[in-house]
């Protein structure tokens, strides 16, 4: 049974962020309220916690977080949720806090542009320039792409753009919630989002018109769930059964399988999109079996390094929790 706190949670979920993937409208209004009100600074504690780095990339800032004990040589690249026209929370830096204290790894969290100011070409063009600045201080094999929703989204797509360039994959994924079609005309889908206390069908095929004017919804850029898989690393996936975008990710997983990536499906029996986000009995397990798979990734990575035979990437792996 969900805890009290998630059950509590889902209901202000219904009430109030619902309202904003009703209709193309409210997501605009929506829109308008967080230029005014929103912040992608991190949290003033930060300061004290970690040694903290800031550059500019094409005109928007890149936060590095250092932990003050580095354990592991291996680097995140933290990729934001929110719908593509949503700046980064105060939920988003708490997950990325916890996530670089924890397993002493330095984070890298890019402030990218956001729809309908900026797009596609402009998110992409600034996160790849990122990734191959990454790339010439840290092997693809010790890079993590994480991302959330939107950013589950952009980290795989960014690895298939990146594969078209000849660039390595990351070593490995870690996508929370991820949207991986974007055209939603999956009937079930559309059955979920009356289940969903956040997310609906509306606001988020408008997301998708802001984000990505001009473009198909079934691109593969915009929907990689219809791209070339193969290319994926090893991919642990945690989604939800009241989150709207789940049928799409357990397709997405079974493709990946097919196509040899091994990936951990997490199937969270009664949780809402990116709950992994939010500080309740169910977030925390979720964050522990992140920081779990990515211990394991690395030990598993340092085993392999003398041989030199492939390792089978398959994997039947569905966990639920």
């Amino acid at each position: 049974m969900s805890s009290l706190k998630s059950r509590l949670v889902a209901l202000f979920l219904k009430h109030s962020r619902k309202k904003a993937f009703a209709s193309p409208e409210n997501l605009k209004r929506w829109i308008a309220a967080s230029r005014r009100t929103g912040s992608h600074e991190p949290p003033a504690r930060f300061a004290s916690r970690f040694e903290m780095h800031e550059h500019m990339l094409h005109g928007f800032p890149v936060y590095e977080v250092v932990p003050r004990q580095l354990a592991d040589s291996r680097r995140i690249l933290y990729l934001h949720g929110g719908a593509y026209c949503f700046e980064i929370t105060n939920y988003h830096w708490l997950l990325i806090g916890e996530m670089a204290e924890r397993l002493g790894m330095r984070t890298l969290v890019p402030i990218y542009p956001i729809a309908p100011e900026h797009d596609f070409n402009a998110m992409f063009g600034m996160v790849l320039q990122l990734y191959r600045d990454m790339l010439r201080e840290t092997a693809a094999e010790n890079i993590i792409f994480m991302g959330d929703s939107a950013g589950g989204n952009m980290a795989v797509v960014m690895t298939m753009m990146a594969a078209l360039e000849g660039l390595p994959s990351p070593g490995c994924h870690v996508l929370i919630s991820p949207g991986v079609d974007m055209t939603l005309r999956n009937d079930e889908v559309r059955r979920m989002a009356r289940q969903d206390p956040w997310l609906d069908i509306p606001g988020g095929l408008e997301a998708i018109r802001l984000y990505a004017p001009g473009m198909e919804r079934s691109d593969w850029r915009i929907s990689p769930l219809y791209g070339d898989l193969s290319v994926l690393p090893r991919t642990l996936l945690l989604t939800g059964t009241r989150d709207m975008l789940t049928p799409d990710n357990v397709i997405f997983a079974q493709k990946a399988r097919a196509a040899g990536v091994e990936i951990d499906l997490v199937v969270a029996q009664d949780m809402f999109h990116v709950w992994p986000l939010v500080d309740m009995p169910e977030g925390r397990r979720a964050r522990d079996r992140i920081v779990a798979y990515l211990r394991e990734s690395g030990d598993d990575a340092r085993r392999a390094l003398p041989q030199s035979l492939p390792v089978s990437r398959n994997s039947s792996n569905v966990a639920r929790m």
